[in-house]
């Protein structure tokens, strides 16, 4: 039922695997039509959309379409961020990871949890404080609204669309080699799904159905972790004994290792990790979605817990397919243990499902995964719309004079507008590496958005020439040392060798964001630089006290 899957596939997510997964997705081969699969992704599909039904009747002003009326609870909300943060490829990725690479994937998986304290004790609560509907709200909270909106809404669309192809073309690939079905056709059907999730539902059904994925998620891991250890008597100890005296890597299995062993490198995936996480708009738009700061600050703690749990779930799951996958004849080709595992590396954690539980728990999995895909594009989808609606039209164009019924038309014609382009992206780039759009999108998040937004809600020295030479800046940087770099210059333009000898960019392109964001705003002796910076110490108090802050429409 499983055969061929690309090492690529740990493309689909927030970056995992982003490092290593530098093969190009070349031609796959559709396999037998797993309908224990598509079954269980039709119940999911048929409970969304009554979802979606009931939140379009809920949806009336902009504040229900972007935050669903700022009306979700911490502990709703930390389960929303958490399935929108936990990705298929988590699941298959660091899962393989693990089984590779042992206690080296678990330290890798502390790069992705390194982020959430930043945005717990830094930026929570000044986001619900300060903004309304996008993190444009707050970038440009004293400074010129037009010009720094733009620049914000810019760089969220870049980061946006290299998501939105990634998704797409990951999910094309998955649901060809998981269900049976044809590339295009699973292209069509997330694209689809997420213009009604998101057109429809707004930020009420893509909230919900991010929270019942996580849900689904976190089940079917638990799941088949608890069916795995129970054949190690619950005993971490003789799970671990076993797996290094099986492995080729022996004690060395528990030692950190080489995994990045260029430290350059290694550093540069870190920062961009950390700080990308605390600059992606879809993210970010989550903390508009609760009733105060009090609520957002909890939004990260539950999110964190839910984040952590998994981890320690796939960690766990890892460890136990080097004995129960590892072992087995039947998950290799050519049933010789050792030689390539049918699917390829990525497929351990779906081997170990039907090591465990059969066809039926497989089959779960594999609907959780392409549930995960489409609540990852419904809340970019989402991002999108609300940067083009709310920030370029409401705000630039209509500088504020836009009635509710245009912006929330605008909004859906944008959601409509993105979802075709993500379709068609999705086809163009079926045989394309998209290792770069990974690293380009944490990358440009890390860049552009995070040190504009930092520095906006704690440095009163900030003006409106300092944030664009600063949010461009780190931009265009972002985009030119990922195109110079082996990923884009070597592997997709065919040149002999890279002109940036690193494949990521945030440990370059983040000091030029926050060096030229100084830079510009120290030597900015402008009357209206002068205003701005005044402006600072109503934009503290608003955003210690949530005074004046914008409240929930609906509990």
């Amino acid at each position: 039922m499983l055969r061929k899957i690309i090492p690529a596939l740990g493309l689909l997510g927030l970056s995992t695997l982003a490092f290593a997964a530098g093969d190009a997705l070349g031609p796959t081969e559709k396999q037998a039509t797993n309908w224990h699969a598509i079954i269980m992704f039709c119940l999911f599909v048929a409970m969304t959309m009554g979802i979606t039904y009931w939140a379009a009747s809920r949806t009336k002003s902009t504040s229900d379409f972007y935050t669903a009326g700022g009306g979700i609870t911490g502990f709703q909300n930390g389960l929303a961020i958490a399935g929108d943060y936990m990705s298929a490829a988590t699941l298959l990725g660091l899962t393989a990871m693990v089984y590779s690479k042992g206690y080296d994937g678990y330290i890798y998986m502390l790069c992705f949890f390194a982020g959430w304290p930043i945005i717990l004790f830094l930026m929570a609560e000044r986001l619900r404080n300060l903004g309304k509907f996008t993190f444009s709200d707050i970038t440009a909270y004293r400074l010129d609204q037009g010009k720094v909106r733009t620049m914000a809404a810019v760089s969220s669309l870049v980061v946006v669309c290299f998501y939105l192809i990634a998704q797409m073309v990951g999910a094309g690939q998955l649901i060809k080699l998981l269900f049976g079905l044809e590339y295009n056709v699973a292209i069509f059907a997330v694209g689809i799904l997420m213009m009604v999730y998101v057109t429809f539902g707004g930020m009420v059904a893509t909230t919900w159905v991010q929270i019942i994925k996580a849900c689904m998620l976190l089940a079917g891991g638990t799941l088949v972790m608890v069916l795995a250890m129970s054949q190690f008597g619950f005993s971490f100890g003789a799970l671990v004994d076993q797996a290094m005296s099986v492995h080729t890597l022996g004690e060395k299995l528990m030692h950190p290792g080489s995994l990045l062993a260029d430290p350059v490198t290694a550093i540069s995936l870190g920062l961009g990790l950390m700080f990308g996480t605390a600059g992606l708009p879809h993210i970010l738009m989550r903390f508009f979605t609760v009733t105060d700061a009090k609520e957002a600050r909890k939004s990260v703690l539950y999110a964190s817990g839910f984040v952590a749990y998994f981890f320690n779930v796939i960690f766990l799951m890892g460890l136990a397919g080097i004995i129960i996958v590892g072992q087995n004849p039947e998950f290799f080709e050519g049933g010789e243990i050792g030689k390539k595992l049918i699917g390829g590396g990525n497929m351990v954690a779906m081997h170990l499902a039907k090591a465990v539980g059969g066809d039926m728990l497989l089959g779960f999995l594999a609907a959780v995964a392409f549930a995960t895909i489409l609540a990852v594009v419904s809340g970019l989808a989402l991002a999108g719309a609300s940067a083009i609606s709310h920030d370029i039209y409401a705000r630039v164009i209509k500088k504020g004079t836009a009635s509710e019924a245009a912006e929330i038309r605008v909004s859906k014609m944008a959601t409509i507008a993105l979802g075709f382009v993500a379709i068609i992206l999705g086809i163009a780039f079926e045989k394309q590496n998209i290792a770069f759009m990974v690293g380009l999108a944490f990358g440009v998040a890390a860049a552009a958005n995070f040190p504009v937004l930092i520095l906006s809600m704690y440095w009163k020295g900030l003006t409106t020439r300092g944030a664009l030479w600063g949010g461009y800046g780190g931009l265009i940087s972002a985009v030119l040392f990922v195109l110079f770099s082996k990923s884009v210059w070597v592997d997709v333009l065919g040149n002999a060798a890279p002109l940036f000898p690193y494949t990521q960019p945030a440990l370059f392109a983040m000091p030029v964001a926050f060096l030229l964001a100084f830079i510009f705003s120290k030597s900015d002796t402008s009357v209206r630089a002068k205003s701005e910076i005044e402006a600072f110490e109503d934009q503290y108090v608003r955003a210690q006290t949530g005074y004046g802050a914008a409240g929930a429409a609906k509990h």
